[in-house]
């Protein structure tokens, strides 16, 4: 009988364990990270479409093989005629500051001319396009709808549309995995920082959002895209996943691209998060922060990414959030509490909060002191919405 109870009991908890594991995330570790092949590593479903044509491709420094060879130098060594390279925001190396204006020119290595598709000239035109037979699009997202990379995706999706040049994505994991969280974009709010109806954190793959653009009708005048989507290998979105390359200079670290959504709307505010200083959204503050409440201080200074940083010279206070925990939401606790203590409230938001936000009532909101419990299911009938939208354009 003890025989039995003792075989029972082992069974069970053989069952409960079993369980659990299948349950709990699926993490990457080093051995296996390797194990995940990016769109641009999946080489041999691509290098056919590219045979005997002339291409463009939209790319930055982190276009690159698991190898850390650079796209342009693995296609130029297959012999794929490239003709020119589209540089987003940042530009191709990826050095320069947010806003900056990029200039058009040459790549030193290659002798390959250089368009940005950054400041006036967003949208390839049909001159830039003039010799193109096909786009490869490859840039590393970091899945927050004001992050400029998808909003390049829409004018080039656009412009190939437009001029019957068929468009490849290189897919990439998203870091933020499937996070969906905040405000959804209203569409009078329509800006290169937010161009479509979606939350800040949209939880998708770059390929699985121009499958989206497409689907949906996004583009002008309701045109769509001939897209092939190059999908990641022996990925699925619950895994974590790692930037070897980051992916814009302000964005150093995996704690800066998990915070970043979280931190980036006090860019409308007068609160800086990090610029000048080396822990970039990892942190934030402003002299005008109550310093018997924020016992952190920095004072930015310029640096790589921000050679003109707010507040340059002066001392912020405000917390270090570069040790915190990894977060799997959009936090609003730490603006709302720098906007309860703040010397001069009148001054704490400025016009760009409502673009990167997306809508008038989050400030709204905050300015009349609703809790971020209510303020969060303010979203949820839109952010269940989204989700079974969504649910049709995913491929892992």
């Amino acid at each position: 009988m003890i025989k039995h109870i003792k075989k029972y009991i082992f069974i069970s908890l053989y069952l409960v364990c079993s369980a659990a594991c299948s349950s709990a995330p699926k993490m990457v570790t080093e051995s296996n990270t390797l194990t995940i092949k990016s769109g641009a590593d999946n080489y041999l479903k691509y290098l056919p479409l590219l045979k005997n044509k002339k291409v463009g491709i939209v790319t930055n420094q982190t276009g690159i093989l698991s190898d850390k060879t650079h796209l342009i130098d693995f296609l130029i060594e297959k012999e794929i005629n490239i003709k020119t390279i589209f540089a987003p925001e940042h530009g191709f190396r990826g050095t320069a500051d947010a806003g900056e204006h990029i200039v058009d020119g040459k790549d030193p290595k290659t002798g390959l001319s250089i368009i940005s598709l950054y400041g006036d000239n967003k949208k390839p035109n049909k001159t830039q396009l003039a010799q193109i037979d096909i786009m490869i699009f490859d840039l590393q997202d970091v899945g927050a709808r004001f992050y400029t990379y998808i909003s390049s995706l829409h004018y080039v999706m656009e412009a190939c549309a437009e001029n019957g040049i068929p468009l490849i994505i290189l897919d990439r994991p998203n870091p933020n995995g499937s996070i969906i969280d905040g405000p959804l974009l209203e569409k009078e709010f329509t800006s290169f920082v937010g161009m479509h109806p979606i939350p800040l954190l949209h939880g998708m793959t770059m390929g699985e959002y121009g499958k989206m653009i497409n689907g949906q009708k996004w583009l002008k005048n309701a045109v769509q895209c001939k897209l092939t989507v190059i999908p990641c290998v022996n990925y699925d979105r619950k895994m974590e996943y790692n930037i070897l390359i980051k992916p814009s200079p302000n964005l150093p670290n995996d704690q800066s691209i998990n915070l970043y959504a979280s931190l980036c709307l006090f860019e409308g505010t007068n609160v800086s998060v990090g610029r000048g200083t080396e822990k970039q959204f990892q942190i934030f503050g402003s002299p005008f922060l109550n310093k018997e409440k924020f016992d952190f201080s920095f004072t930015p200074k310029p640096n790589f990414g921000a050679k003109e940083p707010m507040h340059n010279g002066v001392k912020c206070y405000g917390e270090d959030l570069s040790s915190y925990k990894k977060l799997n939401q959009l936090e609003l606790n730490w603006l709302i509490k720098a906007y309860q203590n703040t010397s001069d409230k009148t001054k704490f938001f400025n016009a760009f909060f409502t673009k990167l936000a997306g809508t008038k009532k989050l400030q709204s909101q905050i300015e009349n002191a609703i809790s971020e419990k209510d303020i969060r299911l303010s979203w949820q009938n839109d952010l269940t919405a989204f989700k079974k939208m969504r649910g049709k354009y995913l491929i892992y």
